[in-house]
């Protein structure tokens, strides 16, 4: 179709002589700018011509292409423009936590690595540009972030039955990255829904043969790690390109409405825990130091029994040395042995003593204590009329010459 400026109809200029109703020297058409044959008076706002921006922009596409679209050379750099923009559309860019994976026709064809890259453009070609280093997060028994209050509880998916058939309240989150991209889009349809799904089966498969009273309480560490490797054994079997870096408890308490009576029974767990730690020490601290003390008196008994034993042995050997010492010399053995034995009776007394051989000689006779004898101990000095209790008397000498007596002595031999 060839377009001519001068050409009738809505987009031609009219014929060269007059014809339209507005006379032969205006635009007679409805937005023409001239007057009517019997037009007079102020004209009004006029609206934009139409037909001359259309008449500039055909006269410079005619420069352009000299020969309109009916030529071949025209229609030949549409085409090559419009390839050459097709083409042009295959380039794309990976980032480096991404990867590439290239379609043909719908089906894999290879892996593109970070940096830019081309793909054949569309329709033969496309490219999906997963992110392999992020952490997905998925959270099964509540959604963080829902209400003003911060998480929204789902207990269809909380509630869980343990091994011994009591009922728990369970929150965790799963935290998962891409393994292998391709396995990743092509072997499961719902990533995230599949993620959600194995976690909750295999929480509520380890759950299920857990007590409750270890599942609140020391087992939760044993629940994750069992959770985490059961999950990752599930999405290795659908070949889901996905690894479980971390499985975490958020929370893990009774149903609401037993969950005061669950805390009592908790402390009270915990009271007999503190009271038998406090046993258990209190046990390993005294049978060490009961054990100690019975060694040591097994010990002090021991040396008491040696020492006794060696004490007795050497007086048996003194006896006996003596007594074969008395068989030679008895005289003199005797005289020893009886001065020994004064020695020691008489080593802790007041004594005086006086020799006999000289007796005579000093002046010195023996004095009998009467007064005391005879019980005399009023102050008036009468003696009673009977003989009184009488002490063991103490012998002084007083010389005859009205001297100073003599120091008593305790014990007369």
């Amino acid at each position: 179709m060839i377009w001519h400026s001068d050409g009738g109809g809505p987009w031609g200029t009219g014929p060269r002589g007059g014809g339209g109703s507005g006379g032969s020297g205006g635009g007679g058409g409805p937005w023409g700018s001239g007057r009517g044959s019997g037009g007079g008076g102020p004209r009004g706002p006029q609206p934009p011509n139409f037909e001359e921006l259309l008449r500039r922009s055909q006269d410079r596409f005619r420069r352009v292409f000299p020969g309109g679209f009916n030529t071949g050379t025209g229609i030949a750099v549409v085409l090559i423009a419009i390839v050459v923009l097709w083409l042009a559309s295959g380039f794309y860019r990976v980032l480096p936590d991404e990867e590439g994976i290239v379609l043909r026709f719908g089906a894999y064809n290879r892996t593109a690595q970070p940096g830019l890259n081309y793909h054949l453009p569309t329709p033969i070609e496309s490219v999906q540009t997963p992110s392999v280093t992020r952490v997905n997060r998925t959270e099964i028994g509540y959604r963080s972030g829902e209400t003003r209050a911060g998480s929204r509880e789902l207990p269809e998916e909380a509630l869980m039955l343990t091994g011994d058939e009591n009922i728990v309240d369970i929150n965790f989150t799963v935290f998962w990255v891409i393994k292998d991209a391709k396995s990743y889009l092509f072997n499961i349809r719902n990533p995230e829904g599949t993620v959600k799904s194995a976690a909750e089966s295999a929480m509520r498969e380890i759950v299920g043969e857990t007590p409750i009273a270890q599942a609140l309480a020391e087992g939760r560490g044993k629940i994750e790690t069992d959770t985490q490797h059961l999950l990752q054994r599930i999405l290795d079997s659908y070949g889901a390109g996905i690894v479980i870096t971390q499985l975490q408890l958020a929370k893990v308490d009774p149903p609401s409405p037993v969950i005061d009576a669950f805390r009592d029974v908790q402390r009270a767990l915990a009271d007999r825990e503190r009271l038998r730690n406090e046993a258990e020490a209190y046990r390993n601290d005294i049978i060490p130091r009961a054990r100690g003390d019975a060694v040591r008196v097994r010990q002090e008994s021991e040396a008491y029994r040696a020492e006794i034993i060696a004490r007795s042995q050497g007086d048996a050997d003194r006896f006996t040395a003596v007594y074969r010492a008395f068989k030679v010399t008895q005289d003199v053995t005797l005289q020893r042995l009886y001065l020994e034995t004064m020695e020691e009776i008489l080593k802790n007394s007041n004594k005086i003593i006086i020799d006999k051989a000289v007796q005579g000689q000093s002046g010195v006779l023996p004095f009998l204590p009467l007064p005391n004898l005879l019980g005399q101990t009023a102050p008036s000095g009468s003696a009673p009329a009977g003989g009184g209790n009488s002490s063991a008397p103490s012998s002084s000498a007083v010389p005859p010459s009205g001297g100073v007596a003599q120091p008593s002595i305790g014990r007369r031999q």
